[in-house]
């Protein structure tokens, strides 16, 4: 079966965090709470995948529990599709009306950005990141307090970034931001300008 998903990172003001908080922090925490969850990131974290150019002949467990892994929680990706609340739509109540310079959005047909994202940045960097497997919700404060870790994990010698790119799968067209690229220059921007931080990692369809 097909899919569409999105991650997004998105610029707000305090008062907008406070606002999405109530919806958005109980279903993050639920899926980082999840069974397995936490055990997935662990095998993760010991025993790194290979290229993902061999998945396709030598697919197994640990690929599948990354793959469950960093693929969209169940519950945000509920809430955000109005399924949980019928109110609340996240392209509407977290998307709509965001400049360029404030947001960060991904969006690819049967893929997660995510996934590729992990998976080209590595078990130590990843850790580096604030949130669960894509998704955060961060006042300014948090925003300010994590923007060095977040600067750690998305730079990168040549050698490093030639080595990052070629783990990233995701097709872009020509242009469009890649996931090794947007998420920090949305953390400076959000930084510099006081602005808290929502990520969402969702299916659209």
């Amino acid at each position: 079966m097909g899919f569409t998903s999105a991650w997004a990172i998105s610029g707000h003001t305090d008062e907008d965090i406070a606002n999405l908080a109530p919806r958005l922090l109980p279903a993050m925490r639920a899926d980082r709470d999840a069974p397995d969850a936490a055990r997935r990131w662990q095998d993760w974290q010991r025993a790194p995948l290979p290229d993902h150019r061999t998945w396709y002949t030598d697919y197994g467990p640990a690929i599948e529990s990354f793959r469950e892994l960093t693929a969209p929680g169940t519950h945000v990706d509920d809430m955000c599709g109005g399924r949980t609340d019928p109110a609340f739509y996240v392209v509407d109540d977290v998307w709509d009306g965001q400049s360029e310079d404030s947001m960060f959005l991904t969006v690819h047909s049967k893929e997660y950005a995510v996934s590729s994202l992990l998976h080209a940045l590595g078990p130590t960097r990843a850790a580096l990141l604030p949130g669960w497997c894509g998704t955060f919700l961060l006042t300014p404060a948090q925003v300010a307090a994590s923007l060095p870790y977040v600067e750690r994990a998305f730079t990168f010698t040549p050698d490093e970034r030639a080595t990052a790119e070629a783990r990233d799968w995701l097709d872009y067209s020509t242009g469009e931001e890649s996931v090794l690229d947007g998420p920090l220059r949305v953390w400076r921007t959000a930084a510099r300008t006081d602005m808290g931080l929502c990520g969402l990692s969702v299916h659209l369809t």
